[in-house]
Formats: C-alpha cells, sequence, structure tokens
C-alpha cells in the first residue's frame, strides 16, 4: 500500500520555524553566564542610551531647521501672495481700461441686435421690384409671373435699334473729331512753346521784383520788431516797479497778523499769507517742550531705576541659585560616601559568602557526566 502525499501546509511549517528560533534564542540568553547572573547587558544600555540622547538631539536640531523652514516659506507664501493680489489688481485695472477704451458698446459685433437705433437706422421691408430682400417667403414677388413680357421686349428691340445707331453715329464722330484734334494739337502746342517763353521771363521779373519786396518787409519788420521790444521792456520795468511798490507797502511783507487772519474761526489761518506765530505762542510752545523734556527724563530715570531693582533681583537669585547648587553637590558627596561605604560592606559580605561557599557548601566537586544532565533544554 502506497504512502499519500500530503500536501505542505507552509503556515504550520512557518509557525514551527519560528517557535525553532524563540527556543534557540532562549537557550542562548538561558545559557549565557553572565546574562543569566547579572540579568542585563549595562554596556549596551548605555550604549543605547546614549544612541538615544543623540538620536533625540538630531530630532530637535532637525524639527528647529524644519520650524525655521517652515516660517520662512509662510513668509515666503505671504509675500507671492501680496505679489499676486497686487499682479490682479493691476490686471484687472488694465483690462477695465482696455474695455472702457477698445471693447466699446458700439463696437462689438452683435451690437446691430440691441441697438437702440436700429429701427430708425433699418430699410424700409420693400425698396424696388429688383431689391435682394424681396424672398419667396415675404410673397412680394412670384417666381414665374410676367406681366409687362411684349413690352419689355418690343423695348428691348428698341433700345438696340438705338443703340447700333448711336454707335455709328459716335464712330463717325470719333473719327472726325481725332482729325480736329490732331490739328489743334499741333496749333496748341506752338502757342503752348511760345507762352512758356513769355511765362519764363515774367517769372524771372516777378522773382527779381519778389526780392526788392522781401527785403523792404524784413527791414520793416526788423524795424517793427526793435520798437515792440523797446515798448515791452518800458511796460515790463514800469509793472516792476508798481509790483514792487505794492508788495513793499503790502500786508504781504509788512507781516501784519490781521492779514493771515481765516474766514472759518479765529482759531484758523490761512497758510498763504501767515507769517509765522507770535512771541507769546513761542514762549508757550517752548515752556511746553521743556515740560516735556523733564517728563521725558523722568520717565527715563524712573527706568533707570526698575532696571537697577531688576538687575539686583537677577544677582540676588543667581546667588541664592550658586548656594543651592552648592549645597546639593556636598549633599550629593555625603551620599556618595555612604553608598560607597555600603558597596564596601556588600563587597566584604559577598567575599565572604563565597568563601564560604567554596569551602562549606561546595566542598565536593562534581564531575563532568554531573553537569551534562543539565542545560540539554531551555525548560
Amino acid at each position: 500500500m502506497h504512502k499519500l502525499q500530503l500536501p505542505v501546509d507552509l503556515k504550520e511549517a512557518a509557525l514551527r520555524e519560528s517557535r525553532r528560533e524563540a527556543e534557540l534564542q532562549r537557550q542562548e540568553r538561558v545559557f549565557n553566564a553572565r546574562v543569566r547572573t547579572i540579568g542585563i547587558d549595562k554596556q549596551a544600555l548605555d550604549v543605547q542610551i546614549h544612541d538615544k540622547k543623540v538620536y533625540k538631539e538630531i530630532e530637535n536640531e532637525r524639527q528647529e531647521a524644519y520650524d525655521a523652514e517652515i516660517i520662512q516659506n509662510d513668509q515666503i507664501a505671504c509675500l507671492l501672495d501680496e505679489r499676486q493680489k497686487e499682479d490682479v489688481r493691476k490686471l484687472n485695472e488694465a483690462i477695465g481700461e482696455f474695455r472702457l477704451h477698445f471693447q466699446k458698446r458700439e463696437d462689438r459685433r452683435e451690437f446691430d441686435l440691441y441697438d437702440p437705433q436700429g429701427l430708425k437706422k433699418d430699410l424700409p421691408a420693400r425698396v424696388c421690384d429688383s431689391d435682394p430682400r424681396c424672398s419667396v417667403s415675404g410673397v412680394q414677388i412670384l417666381m414665374g409671373e410676367d406681366l409687362k413680357e411684349k413690352n419689355r421686349k418690343k423695348e428691348q428691340q428698341e433700345q438696340l435699334r438705338e443703340w447700333s445707331l448711336q454707335q455709328q453715329q459716335e464712330w463717325a464722330k470719333t473719327l472726325e473729331e481725332h482729325k480736329m484734334t490732331e490739328s489743334l494739337y499741333d496749333k496748341m502746342r506752338i502757342e503752348f512753346d511760345q507762352k512758356a517763353l513769355e511765362l519764363q521771363k515774367m517769372e524771372e521779373n516777378a522773382r527779381k521784383a519778389m526780392c526788392v519786396f522781401t527785403k523792404d518787409f524784413n527791414k520793416a519788420q526788423a524795424e517793427e520788431t526793435t520798437e515792440r521790444k523797446k515798448l515791452e521792456r518800458k511796460k515790463e520795468t514800469e509793472d516792476n516797479s508798481a509790483e514792487i511798490s505794492n508788495l513793499s507797502e503790502g500786508d504781504l511783507l509788512s507781516e501784519n497778523p490781521d492779514q493771515a487772519a481765516s474766514a472759518f474761526g479765529p482759531h484758523r489761518v490761512a497758510p498763504d499769507r501767515w507769517k509765522g506765530m507770535s512771541p507769546e505762542q513761542l514762549e508757550e510752545i517752548k515752556a511746553v517742550q521743556q515740560q516735556q523734556i523733564q517728563e521725558k527724563m523722568r520717565l527715563k530715570e524712573e527706568e533707570r531705576l526698575r532696571e537697577a531693582e531688576l538687575d539686583r533681583r537677577r544677582v540676588q537669585e543667581a546667588r541664592a541659585m550658586l548656594l543651592l547648587e552648592r549645597q546639593q553637590k556636598r549633599q550629593e558627596r555625603e551620599l556618595r560616601k555612604v553608598q560607597d561605604h555600603l558597596n564596601t560592606q556588600l563587597a566584604q559580605a559577598h567575599k565572604a559568602q563565597k568563601i564560604y561557599m567554596e569551602r562549606e557548601v561546595f566542598s565536593n566537586t562534581p564531575t563532568a557526566d554531573y553537569f551534562k544532565q543539565f542545560n540539554t533544554t531551555s525548560r
């Protein structure tokens, strides 16, 4: 009878393997005398504590750098947001200005659909019989109707006959006119040549006369300009003298305080006519300023006294902390001495117990066969 090939249960195999590994690890811990007697690996724990402190410091530095980067990114985001808002505002202003100047309502393509003057600008429904807007749906002209066909054909034939006669007459007239035009052209060319010579002579005489006239006109213009400038300088001198006299005798330069009074009340003055404050007002302002200086000096003295009191308190607190720290160090030294004394006593007791165990309890030394029966399993 053949054995059945049962499938391997992977889950059960993995569970057995994990149990086997756990057993091997437990045997290593149990059979290790150092771990069994002491219980912990202090050096490994110290390394773990040191690594944990280093990792904590690195994590704190990373967190601080991350916080600084977050603040910087927030500031940059705020700046970018403000810049984007400013760009959007300027863009909206530019779009509004562009629409106001270049996208007017009357320039739109669909303006004729809602134009308030559209009905006034529109043409009537039918201008004439040949109006292309007279469609079939309008029922103004029906296809196939030709009530004036005979009259139209007769008029067309009469018109063709008149066009033929007219063309013949025009052809004969054109030939005759061509001959007359050639003869007239020859006569006119001779006359034009004679007139050109006369015009050339007249132009030379006119140019000479124009030069003489221009010279006389420029001379008269220069004299007139000189005379006008003299009159203007004289008038300007008189105006300046009158203005200086008015200013020197007026309220502006005389510094009359009444001319700076305002029409809105006695407590207000006109800035364009005000010449400054009176001596009494200046003395009052100086007195107020002196009072403010004394008040500021008093506040500075109070601030200095407050700072001195704070410094004195900080020195006292620092001195108290220093005394407290020294007292704690003395207490620690005393505790360390007590601990050392206790450790010495425990070491002596442990040594005595070890000597007792070696000499009295474990006097009979076991053989190797005795130890082989132990530690065969971790349970």
